[in-house]
């Protein structure tokens, strides 16, 4: 489990707050499905995903970050109880869905690409040197 400090909690929720979920949703959602053209497969209702500008471009990718960075705005509302809180998200996508929990780890390296752009420096914490 993991255990966040109060400084950790105020941090991540001082961003997150600054967090447009439509905009970064998509944008995290589109530059997975372009970099790691694998993860397309569980998409293949969401229509034509045939070059990164149909990705880009495609309102299903958009809603579907949207969607997916909605729930994590759920989990920075329950940093203390992260694995109840997305318990039933882990069984629909492992137990019904089968999708490779490397995925999600992917989708995580891409979230932080995405956010270091938008926020650049705001996103990483200043460490103040004790001398």
């Amino acid at each position: 489990m993991v255990h966040f400090t109060a400084e950790e909690e105020a941090a991540v929720t001082a961003l997150w707050d600054k967090v447009n979920v439509e905009e970064a949703g998509g944008e995290a959602l589109s530059r997975l499905l372009v970099v790691y053209p694998w993860t397309q497969r569980f998409f293949a209702n969401f229509g034509n995903l045939s070059s990164a500008f149909a990705i880009i471009d495609n309102p299903k990718v958009k809603a579907h970050g949207k969607k997916v960075l909605t729930s994590f705005s759920e989990g920075v509302k329950h940093l203390d109880d992260l694995k109840s809180t997305f318990a039933h998200l882990s069984e629909l996508h492992c137990d019904k869905l089968h999708v490779d929990p490397e995925n999600f780890r992917l989708l995580g390296n891409v979230l932080v690409i995405v956010l270091a752009n938008h926020f650049g420096k705001d996103f990483t914490p200043q460490v103040q040197a004790v001398w």
